[in-house]
């Protein structure tokens, strides 16, 4: 029986289409019948129509192998979300914290995946339901990384109100609140302040932007609970909701955004077993070794801080 690997890359990019064009040689010299994906889908939030089009070829194929950054990534993620078809993604970008391979690895990545020498990983991801003033059914969507509530006029605040599990916790002028998964918790949400959650963690992580209040700080949130994001009937502003920076729609006055732990995991391919605590490192080129113990070592020759502990500094022992 012939493997199908199916292919999305950022075509726009002539590294990309230099890479896509190794990646289909190495593929079929492994035996691997290829297709390509060259639709940019960015379903309308909602349109599970456009998204089952889309689809059709997925489900055959063993992998969907990505070419790019996370943005293609979360692109790809949109065809295999609710299959049990993995992703794996060569970085062509600039962090690629979703990628499992770098570009210089492309070729041992397709022997890994020809060998079946890969694990697959699950990813939380949630589910968004949209209930807009005047419409008796809410709108579905779902995010891998976060979903956006966000003022749509950029010179005024929206007003929100934030709710757990059906009770209210707090409101507030804002630019914004972020609900994310652990996945997100380095993206979107962590450049608003937030927390870096290990993937491992059943959670869902809540980020106020630029809020107007004294208890605005973020939230971690149990996998059973429901966040519901409030557009208050006050708010100067109307909203608008962005799924994965992607699939978006307008929040009048009035809307409530839910947001709880999806039942449909976004499945990774991973050739890695190196702990999340490297990839962390790796990405974000994190200084394990920090300044003071560099200098300690440089003063001594290299030695340990096991040996540095006890030297006086300049008050006398450090135990002093």
């Amino acid at each position: 029986m012939t493997r199908r690997v199916l292919i999305v890359t950022h075509g726009g990019r002539p590294e990309a289409v230099v890479a896509l064009r190794e990646a289909v040689q190495e593929l079929e010299d492994a035996g691997f019948s290829v297709a390509l994906h060259d639709d940019d889908l960015a379903e309308t939030f909602g349109d599970h129509m456009a998204l089952t089009r889309a689809r059709e070829g997925v489900a055959q194929s063993e992998v969907v192998m990505v070419l790019g950054g996370d943005g293609t990534i979360l692109r790809a993620a949109e065809l295999t979300h609710g299959t049990r078809v993995p992703l794996l993604g060569v970085n062509l970008g600039h962090v690629g914290f979703l990628a499992e391979s770098e570009r210089e690895d492309l070729h041992g990545a397709v022997a890994r995946l020809a060998a079946g020498d890969y694990e697959v990983e699950e990813r939380t991801v949630i589910d968004v339901r949209v209930h807009l003033p005047g419409q008796p059914e809410p709108v579905v969507g779902w995010a891998l990384n976060e979903a956006t509530v966000e003022k749509a006029e950029r010179e005024r605040m929206i007003e929100v109100a934030i709710g757990v599990d059906g009770r209210g916790l707090s409101s507030f002028g804002c630019d914004g609140v972020v609900t994310a998964t652990p996945t997100g918790s380095t993206a979107h949400a962590f450049s608003a302040g937030g927390p870096v959650m290990w993937p491992e963690v059943d959670a869902v992580l809540v980020v106020p932007l630029a809020a107007h209040a004294l208890f605005a700080r973020p939230l971690v949130v149990g996998p059973r609970s429901t966040v519901t994001v409030d557009v208050l009937a006050r708010s100067a502003s109307s909203g608008v909701l962005t799924c994965d920076g992607r699939r978006r729609i307008d929040l009048p006055a009035g809307s409530r955004v839910e947001v709880r732990r999806g039942a449909s995991p976004l499945r990774l391919a991973r050739l890695s077993t190196a702990p999340f605590t490297d990839r962390l490192v790796s990405k974000f080129s994190l200084p394990v070794v920090g300044w003071r113990e560099s200098a300690d070592r440089r003063a001594w020759g290299g030695r340990t801080d096991a040996v540095a502990e006890n030297v006086p500094g300049p008050h006398g022992n450090r135990e002093e």
